[in-house]
């Protein structure tokens, strides 16, 4: 098992966490950016520096990831190939995607898109993240790797 970090848009806050979580229960952890990240020590934690491009880390991460492992991201798309075959993706607010909750996601992700792109709304992405954010995250994530841990499925 490894965790999988989309690390271009990942907030710090939750890197730490994973870090923690990544030591404590002895769980390789792979970051992966296209632009070079604050060097992190530890004997488990790997960074993938990948060619500047449009979803060239998401591409490496799909292509990397097991079923096994978890893959943190908030990029639906990428969240929606990991589940596809078979992963198990969190978002960085605690929220798992699932089967049936990939399509709804990707249908708005694309809606807010397209009500951007025609200047029917201004601005976008998500809100500040919090503490309670902060909080969903580290339980969520807590209860994903013991379940993997220890062989079952989330």
């Amino acid at each position: 098992m490894k965790i999988w970090i989309d690390a271009d848009a990942c907030p710090r806050v939750v890197k730490e966490i994973l870090f923690r979580a990544s030591s404590r229960l002895q769980v390789p952890l792979c970051l992966v950016a296209n632009k070079s990240l604050s060097r992190h020590d530890g004997p488990l934690v790997e960074t993938i520096v990948v060619a500047d491009g449009f979803d060239v880390a998401d591409d490496y991460i799909a292509e990397q990831a097991a079923p096994t492992d978890l893959v943190v991201t908030a990029d639906v798309p990428l969240a929606a190939r990991i589940v596809a075959k078979g992963g198990i993706a969190l978002d960085p607010r605690g929220e798992q995607y699932s089967e049936e909750s990939i399509g709804d996601r990707l249908a708005l992700r694309d809606l807010m898109s397209e009500l951007r792109d025609t200047g029917m709304i201004r601005g976008g992405g998500p809100p500040p993240f919090s503490m309670s954010d902060r909080n969903r995250f580290a339980s969520a994530l807590d209860s994903l790797l013991h379940k993997l841990l220890r062989g079952e499925r989330p």
